[in-house]
């Protein structure tokens, strides 16, 4: 196939003020007429820069400094600005990485789409927004020309990403950029996005460039992969080769940090030693050495050229994996840690608890208020965001609780640590129930649950320093004196990895792993028994989220801890949890051992998130293709009656609408789940009792299970 874009070495500068960035350094690509090319890698290796490059967006200091961008044969990196101007948006579309911060909030989306249709077409302000209602359709929109003249901020994160997917498509560009499409979005809404690229690419034969750093996104969806590392192509081949015979260490160490290879075993996940290079200054030779556990002396003195057996399988290193001369891996200098566990008998079992509920959470319920009117504020209505939820939690273990977005899951971590009071239900945490607790015996309780946040660099204040924010917990609780505060803060910067000269820097000097070591010091500065951890890995690399994974693990065996996990990610959560809880719509639908939960399903919400996960298998991907969660999560505001999750459940039926299924045993490992058409069988006559009562019992059961009653 003729080549719709050629990128020939292409290097990319941006000037510091004392320095120079190499962000980009000899790259060359090519992607064809409706083709999907995957650049992969962790966060600075390039990939997104590589993207910025082919728009002309760079950021300020950021010059193309060599080679060529050519679309169509004609090169277009050296073009001026307002000859660029006519290719982006009409030519060349992308799809942002966040869609809140690249939408303008002070415009209706439909007024946004239109615009790059008059900018590029010569057509009346109403054809433009005829064609703006016409994307906004095809991308899946429901009621399209309704929601025309909302704002950016009235629409969920899965909406403005089909909003940006309208703008970039609005003028029917021939290459599509999709710059981390679908980063902490939910699974379901994450498979909706990536279906809907792949379905518009085959429909306008357009080419699409999908940039991220998970590999399971691009198992199912890219022709080709580029594999990124310090600015360079690192291994370039067919999807299907790279998965099943990568070459280059690095793509190795990327598959091997992956959750859901070491799920099953517990074994400990891979972490790859070290950072990134800085870019200002690179390593000589081999770019990735100092991290690979195979270099010796020539991988750090020589440069490795992007040579391979085929021209359609290139990769960058003089011992690529899978040769001979690797085979004894002795002859190397090898100093990196294993790729498993030092201690495999300590970690295959996952934490151990001690049999008693250290946390118990029975009939919670909290609704918000929904208000209207400037003054008055009438309450119109409440938002049911959690409903009658019970589950208990044993010390020593891992509590996973799993759903999408608006499911509740959130709500009741802030619950739990106190940051808003439940509507009706109890918390008991030792025996005291939190929400009927005051004063001193209220803040003693507290101090022994923290909560690790979703966004680590929002939570720390800008403004002061690491050892400051650690500090603070201990000054506020009147802990110990000056020296005693200075110990322990340099005791728990090596419990997470960091060096006690991180103590004088801020919050920016720091990476987005070591903002997660910082944010998870910071919790454990009062000696907790119960972290709540909010999606405390969603937004970072493989390798980085496998160093946070591998810490909490290491850290619970160590200090005792127990933790209540949140996460949309089953993969993370089957790997880090002893027990898991599926939510949904403010309803606990699924709770078992993880294991049974993830092997043998037996609610078709838990079924859809798994099949809607991307895993890194491109057969896998292709066979669920047109599996996993469809439409809508409908209005927590005004709930379906029945089960919640009848209006997008393949199996309901009438009776679903009409009562509400309760929880029954599904194991007599404390496997439940509230369906009326489950896909495992009930045990025992489960059944028949759900049909005749199906309200969930008060009472709690024998502590052999976490679950709920």
């Amino acid at each position: 196939m003729a080549s719709l874009l050629e990128i020939t070495e292409l290097q990319t500068d941006i000037r510091l003020r004392t320095s120079v960035v190499h962000a980009v350094d000899g790259i060359s690509l090519d992607i064809s007429n409706g083709e999907t090319l995957g650049i992969v890698g962790e966060s600075g290796c390039g990939k997104t820069m590589t993207a910025l490059s082919i728009m002309n967006l760079l950021p300020t200091g950021g010059h193309i400094v060599g080679g060529s961008i050519k679309l169509e044969g004609k090169t277009i990196s050296n073009l001026p600005d307002d000859e660029m101007r006519r290719i982006r948006g009409n030519e060349i579309g992308m799809i942002f990485q966040d869609p809140l911060t690249s939408l303008n909030p002070t415009m209706t989306v439909g007024k946004q789409i239109a615009e790059a249709v008059i900018l590029h077409r010569e057509v009346t302000k109403e054809q433009a927004y005829d064609r703006a209602a016409e994307v906004l359709d095809l991308v899946g929109m429901p009621k399209a020309k309704e929601r025309m003249g909302e704002y950016p901020h009235q629409f969920s994160g899965g909406m403005r990403q089909r909003v940006m997917i309208a703008m970039a498509l609005a003028c029917e560009p021939k290459l599509l950029i999709a710059d981390e499409p679908t980063t902490a979005l939910d699974v379901t809404i994450q498979k909706q996005i990536l279906e809907l690229i792949d379905g518009l690419r085959e429909r306008l034969g357009m080419a699409v460039i999908l940039v991220t750093h998970d590999l399971g996104v691009i198992a199912g969806r890219a022709d080709r992969v580029a594999v990124m590392y310090a600015g360079r192509i690192a291994e370039i081949t067919d999807t299907r080769t790279l998965f099943v015979n990568s070459r280059h260490p690095y793509t190795e160490a990327l598959f091997q940090a992956l959750p859901e290879k070491s799920a099953e075993t517990r074994e400990k996940l891979y972490s790859i030693p070290g950072l990134p290079p800085d870019l200002t200054n690179p390593p000589p030779g081999c770019r990735f050495a100092p991290r690979c556990r195979y270099a010796n002396d020539k991988c750090r003195s020589e440069e490795p050229n992007l040579l391979g057996e085929t021209p359609q399988h290139l990769y960058r290193c003089f011992y690529p994996v899978g040769d001979e001369e690797r085979a004894d891996k002795s002859r190397f200098a090898v100093e990196q840690p294993a790729p498993l566990a030092a201690d495999p008998n300590v970690l295959a079992a996952g934490p151990q608890g001690n049999g008693e509920y250290l946390l118990r959470v029975e009939h919670l319920v909290k609704d918000f208020p929904v208000t209207k009117g400037a003054v008055l504020q009438r309450r119109v209505g409440s938002v049911s965001a959690v409903a009658d939820v019970t589950f208990y939690v044993t010390a020593g273990q891992t509590f996973g609780v799993v759903g999408e977005s608006g499911c509740g899951k959130t709500t009741i971590g802030r619950l739990v640590v106190g940051l808003e009071q439940p509507t009706a239900g109890s918390i008991m945490f030792q025996g005291r129930d939190l929400s009927k607790s005051h004063g001193s015996e209220y803040r003693r309780d507290r101090r022994k649950i923290q909560l690790m946040f979703q966004d680590s660099y929002a939570s720390l204040d800008p403004r002061m320093r690491a050892g400051t924010i650690l500090r603070e917990p201990l000054v506020a609780q009147g802990i110990g004196n000056r020296q005693q505060r200075e110990a322990r803060v340099q005791e728990m910067l090596d419990h997470v990895g960091l060096p006690r000269t991180a103590v004088d820097r801020y919050p920016h000097e720091f990476s987005g792993g070591q903002r997660q070591r910082l944010g998870f010091a910071r919790a454990l500065m009062l000696s907790p028994q119960l972290i709540v951890a909010d999606e405390p890995v969603s937004a970072l690399d493989v390798s980085i989220q496998a160093q946070v994974l591998n810490l909490m693990r290491e850290l619970q065996r160590d200090l005792g801890l127990t933790y209540l996990f949140i996460s949309h990610d089953l993969a993370v959560v089957r790997y880090l949890s002893s027990q898991i809880g599926v939510m949904y719509l403010g309803k606990l639908v699924e709770v078992g051992p993880a294991d049974e939960v993830y092997l043998r399903p037996a609610h078709p919400y838990t079924r859809g998130l798994i099949d809607s996960a991307p895993v890194a298998d491109p057969s896998a991907e292709k066979a669920k293709e047109k599996s996993g969660v469809r439409g809508e999560l409908p209005s927590a505001i005004n709930p379906p009656s029945g089960c919640r999750f009848r209006t997008r459940c393949p199996l309901a039926q009438e009776i679903c609408a009409e009562v509400e299924p309760p929880l029954v045993p599904f194991s007599v490992n404390g496997h439940h789940a509230a369906c009326h058409f489950p896909l495992e069988p009930p045990i025992g006559d489960a059944a028949s009792a759900a049909a005749a009562a199906p309200v969930q019992p008060a009472a709690p059961p024998e502590p052999s299970w976490q679950g709920p009653a």
